[in-house]
């Protein structure tokens, strides 16, 4: 079993997280039936106070590449574009196994 995972950063602009997280969230939620994302976290820290992460897993890259055209996730991507001002792909990794996938 192989997956592909990525662990993604988004700056955004001052005072502008919670927006960007309740947005990830949504992403979130509309992921919940779709069974080729297997992981989809969103992340803050506690001292990079304009930043959040998202770490996901997949059942492949097409399949990562695929969710990014749909229409839900479409609408998403043009509410976050207006306040984010930096996005970062930390590292994508290939999840061989563990707990949770």
């Amino acid at each position: 079993m192989s997956k592909y995972s990525l662990l993604g950063k988004f700056t955004v602009q001052e005072g502008k997280r919670d927006t960007l997280t309740d947005i990830l969230l949504k992403a979130a939620e509309s992921m919940m039936n779709l069974d080729e994302c297997q992981i989809y976290l969103v992340n803050i820290s506690e001292v990079e106070l304009n930043t959040v992460y998202v770490y996901e897993v997949w059942r492949d890259e097409e399949a990562h590449q695929a969710s990014l055209t749909l229409e839900a996730t479409q609408t998403l991507i043009k509410r976050a574009k207006p306040i984010i001002t930096g996005m970062e792909r930390i590292c994508t990794l290939k999840t061989v196994g563990g707990k949770g996938v």
